[in-house]
């Protein structure tokens, strides 16, 4: 489903006192296109230059079984980069909830359920894995690479600004990961902040490490949706600095019981780090 872009604010959930119902409803979930953001960005939906998923964390899954007792779980939901829609947070919370109330014979038909209702809404098919607490917790992994965050970069912008970035031909060319837990972004609607961590991974000319600091920072009072930032970082690395292989992870810490984790890259065959990074 498709929404034209002036209706998404208005009609989306966020920032909306809205009851949360007991009763099964897929219709809670509020998809919005990708192409609006995309366009803004000079990319055609044909020829993305990226690959990649958004990897949600929903930690507030319940159900009730056969005799009417809860279940509580956690629960991976694998969106691709290549679908038509994201779907809205607070929508996808609504939607999770309206489950609680709502008999399974067992976990996987739970998880049929969720991977049908939202792949509709995304328009692509969706990964969807359930963990019960025996599972055990997701584990917490070190993030790949070089922290920045010790640099003494000196910081003016507040808004996300590309032309901070800039190559250091001091090093030439490197292959190398860097990372750091400086990303705030703010919600499009509420302006709520939501906080990450973000890797930059990269082959080619050497970025000078102080302007790729203060370009992530840059993003602090800048409203977007989390996915749509990761693909602007994409964009804006690839165009200043024109590298050979990219990929850009962020993970941006849980609001409402779920956490958002957009993954891109010019590989076809990377992947997201596996397990959390220490600060979800």
């Amino acid at each position: 489903m498709h929404r034209e872009s002036g209706d998404v604010h208005r009609l989306s959930p966020l920032g909306r006192e809205v009851a949360y119902d007991s009763d099964y409803d897929p219709g809670l979930l509020f998809p919005i296109a990708r192409d609006d953001s995309r366009a803004g960005l000079g990319l055609d939906a044909s020829s993305l230059p990226f690959t990649g998923c958004d990897v949600w964390n929903a930690w507030e899954l319940s159900w009730l079984d056969g005799r009417g007792k809860p279940v509580v779980a956690r629960a991976r939901l694998h969106l691709p980069a290549a679908s038509t829609n994201i779907v809205e947070s607070k929508s996808l919370k609504l939607y999770l909830n309206s489950l609680n109330q709502t008999v399974f014979s067992h976990p996987d038909e739970v998880a049929a359920v969720v991977t049908r209702d939202l792949s509709a809404a995304a328009g692509a098919r969706v990964g969807v894995e359930i963990a019960l607490p025996e599972a055990g917790e997701l584990p917490s992994v070190a993030i790949p690479g070089e922290c920045l965050d010790s640099l003494p970069v000196s910081i003016r912008h507040y808004q996300a600004e590309p032309s901070l970035l800039r190559p250091d031909p001091r090093r030439g060319e490197v292959e190398e990961t860097l990372h750091t837990h400086l990303l705030r972004s703010l919600c499009p609607v509420t302006a709520q902040p939501d906080w990450g961590s973000v890797m930059i991974r990269y082959r080619g000319q050497a970025v000078d490490r102080g302007g790729l600091l203060a370009y992530i920072i840059s993003f602090r009072q800048h409203q977007d949706y989390h996915e749509h930032c990761v693909e602007r970082m994409f964009v804006d690395i690839r165009r200043a600095l024109s590298p050979q292989q990219l990929t850009v992870e962020a993970r941006y810490l849980r609001r409402g019981g779920l956490d958002i984790n957009p993954f891109r890259s010019s590989r076809a065959d990377a992947a997201p780090v596996p397990g959390r990074w220490y600060r979800q």
